[in-house]
């Protein structure tokens, strides 16, 4: 059982920075495909950024410069720095993994399809 726990979310004001954190346990496939995933109130989970198969980090192109992904092997850790938050950003943060090999290159990365294992998430609040 892969279980993904976030942490890290909170109240930030427009043009603000957060890191949020994802401690992954349990057995992954691998280290790679492992990806943040957020959901607004009234809008579909879209895909922020993600390590692919390949150990790439990808990232969506509204956080692209602002967001960086990153993990810490030793500590079955991945992170999420969030700098220059904008209200868009608002949203509740997911962490996603794998336990099985799935396709998980490049875009595919970024959607739910890779991924068999989910946190609660973490919520993110931005204000103007």
């Amino acid at each position: 059982q892969v279980q993904p726990v976030e942490s890290g979310g909170g109240s930030v004001q427009s043009g603000g920075s957060l890191r949020l954190s994802c401690a992954v346990s349990g057995k992954t496939y691998n280290k790679n495909c492992v990806g943040w995933f957020r959901q607004a109130p009234g809008k579909e989970r879209e895909g922020v950024a993600s390590i692919d198969g390949g150990g790439s980090p990808i990232y969506a192109a509204s956080v692209k410069g602002r967001f960086t992904i990153a993990q810490d092997n030793a500590k079955n850790t991945l992170y999420l720095q969030m700098n220059s938050l904008k209200s868009d950003d608002a949203a509740m943060y997911y962490c996603a993994a794998r336990s099985r090999w799935t396709f998980c290159q490049g875009l595919v990365a970024l959607t739910s399809s890779p991924y068999n294992y989910w946190g609660q998430g973490t919520r993110v609040t931005v204000s103007s």
